[in-house]
This record gives structure tokens, sequence and C-alpha cells, in this order.
């Protein structure tokens, strides 16, 4: 810049604008600078001006670009996650190159490469409009929200798979993130359990009104309501979706970043993708900041744990654990000792007309217990099929 006009000829326009008789973007105009290049230099002036040094003042150059040019491993990268389609955000791209590169970057960097690069996105999607922000809880485990969210995940596929996903509310980690097939029993009685062991027991669930959660009984729990109270965890119901707006936030966060990902991978179902969420999981807990909090979550988590903010129970170590977290139905021994399982009779040794327990685990396998889980007992158990 200063090459390019005389510093006389800076300093007479620096000197017009201080007299107020130039506008800032008249001046700026003038000299060829930005607004905020232009208010730097005339900023830099004014201190010459306060040492009464104004008629010796030269403006410094900029001193080119000293950037580190960024490495190729981290440019195949930023290609791979923008060139797919969809293209992932630029946000994304940039954390991506943080997981796998350990190279630090951030959105509006990433912007400003893809730009002149031809991987700019066409177009801004627009986001729905968030909904209010509620207070969050001090203590972590103090309440975990819960929700799942229906997305074609997959390139090319029409189908639209469930996305359950769960975070403290005061620390903002996932708890746990898994796609499966359906939205059923099963899938729920598999993933709650998984995240207990990770991280502990929580207080309550913060859930929606589905009737996996609600019953239209007042009185009545539905199974899976049962099943978390048998280990003291309780449903606490959101009147509207925005009320959930944490958990409701995060539904976009995911589905900007999966299907990138999916279509640049290659990943085409849930069983190969889970691995790599769960990955992506534990990096934005660890590594990824949070503007609410003004820190990462594991950093949020990790200080709630410093200063005794924590209500979170160990999960137990029942006998009735692996039974509590399965479908139960209780069905009678018939006359010849057998009892019904899949599309065969089994024997069990137990009196025929006796009622038992049939169990169908989150893995597949049946069992059969004499009686239903019962904390002053212990389980009896009659029959399994499960592979050792």
């Amino acid at each position: 810049m200063s090459s390019r006009h005389p510093p006389a000829f800076i300093r007479h326009v620096l000197a017009s604008f201080r007299l107020r008789s130039r506008t800032a973007s008249e001046a700026a105009e003038q000299l060829g600078l930005s607004r905020s290049r232009f208010h730097w230099l005339f900023t830099d002036y004014l201190r010459a001006c306060a040492r009464k040094q104004a008629g010796l003042w030269i403006p410094g150059t900029s001193g080119g670009d000293h950037t580190t040019a960024w490495p190729e491993p981290v440019i195949a990268l930023l290609i791979k996650r923008l060139a797919c389609s969809p293209p992932g955000p630029y946000s994304f791209a940039a954390s991506e190159a943080l997981r796998l590169c350990a190279f630090k970057l951030d959105r509006a960097q990433v912007r400003r490469w893809a730009i002149p690069n031809g991987y700019a996105h066409s177009r801004v999607p627009k986001r729905p409009h968030a909904p209010v922000r509620r207070w969050q809880r001090s203590q972590i485990g103090e309440l975990w929200q819960l929700d799942a969210s229906p997305h074609r995940w997959f390139p090319g596929c029409a189908l639209d798979f469930p996305l359950l996903n769960m975070l403290d509310d005061g620390s903002r980690v996932f708890v746990g993130s898994k796609l499966y097939e359906r939205e059923l029993l099963l899938s729920y009685l598999d993933f709650l359990p998984a995240a207990f062991l990770s991280y502990g027991r929580p207080l309550p669930i913060y859930v929606d009104y589905h009737a996996l959660f609600f019953s239209q009984n007042p009185d009545a729990l539905t199974q899976l309501g049962a099943a978390l109270k048998f280990y003291d965890i309780s449903l606490l119901y959101a009147p509207t979706p925005q009320a959930k707006g944490k958990i409701e936030r995060e539904h976009p966060y995911w589905q900007g970043r999966l299907p990138p990902y999916f279509a640049s991978e290659h990943r085409t179902e849930s069983e190969t993708a889970n691995p790599h969420i769960d990955a992506l999981r534990l990096h934005h807990n660890a590594r990824e900041f949070h503007r609410e909090l003004r820190m990462i979550p594991q950093q949020a988590w990790e200080l709630a744990r410093k200063e005794k903010r924590s209500v979170l129970r160990p999960a137990p170590r029942c006998p009735w654990w692996p039974y509590v977290g399965s479908v139960r139905t209780t069905i009678k021994v018939g006359s010849d000792g057998r009892v019904p399982i899949g599309g065969q009779r089994l024997r069990v040794e137990h009196p025929p007309g006796a009622k038992v327990v049939l169990c169908l685990h989150p893995s597949g396998h049946n069992s059969v217990l004499a009686a239903p889980p019962d904390k002053k007992t212990k389980p009896v158990l009659l029959f399994t099929n499960r592979q050792k």
C-alpha cells in the first residue's frame, strides 16, 4: 500500500479526514483501502500526532501473507468433505481437519478457501428458527434430554432412519448418538443402558409424549418407563418440542454433517455408520467450542465434577440388569412343559400351566425367567439361547 501512494499524499488524506473535510469512505476509497484497514492506518497516524511527529510519520507495509501453507492432507480432506453431495458445512470441514489432521481451522477460513477454489456452497440453506433458549441445569446428571431425529441420512436412500440422540442439559455433552432401523422399544433398550454404563445414571430424562414414554393411563408406566424406574430414573415430559430446545437444536447439527460425511466415506447402512457417529460424537464433546457455554462441553463436564456439581449415580451392579433392559412378555408353560420361542417350542424346568417371563434382548437372543424383576429376589433363569 505504501508503494502505491507516496507518504506525503497518505499523510495529506489522513490529515483531511482528521479535520473532517473527508468522510472515512471517501478517504479509504482514495487510498484504495478497506474501511477496516483505513481505520487501522488512521489509528497509527494519530499515535504519531500525539508524539508531535505527524510530519515524519510513514505508513508501514502489511508485509504480505505470512500464513503457513495448509498441508496437503488437510486440502485433500476439505475437498472430500465439500465436494460430495450434499456438501458438508464449512464448520464441519473445519472440525474434521482438527479431528483427523490435528490442524486447527475455523469456519471462516474454510469458506475463504472454498470460494476461490470452486468448493463454495451454491446457496446458504435456510435454517428453521431455533426454539427459545431455556435456562440450563447447574449439575451434570440433573437432566438429560432425549429425542429421535428421523432423516434420510444415506446418499441415494429414500428411507428415513431415526437417530437417537441424548445430551446432558448442563454441560451439553452428548452421552449417546446412534442410528437405528426403526424407533422401537428395543432401540431405546439398547441405547439407554449403553449411555448409563459410559456416563452413569441421571435423575430424570426429558422426553416428549411418544407412546413409548407416556401411557394414556396416568397411573401406569410404559414398559420403558418401568424399566427406568427400576433403577431410580424418572421421565420428565416436555409440553412442546420447543421446550426441548437444546436437543432440538442438535438435529440440524447432525443433519448437516452426517449425510455429506456418509457420502464422502461411502457409508450406506447403520451398522457400518454407527462407529463413525460415535467418533464424531466424542470429538464434539472433547474438542468443539460451545458458544453458549463459552467452553468445550467436556471442559464444562469436568468443571462440574471438580466443583462437585454432579448428581450422577454409577450404573448398578445388579443381576437383573440384562433382563430389565429387555422386552418382557408373560407366557404360560404348556401342558408338555414347553414354551413358544420364535418358531419353536422349547422345554423349561417349570410346572405346566405356570406363568413365566419371556425376554427379548436388544442383541436378538431370548431368555426365560421364572418371575419378573424384583429387587428383593435374584433372577431364576430357566432358558437362554444367548451365544457365549
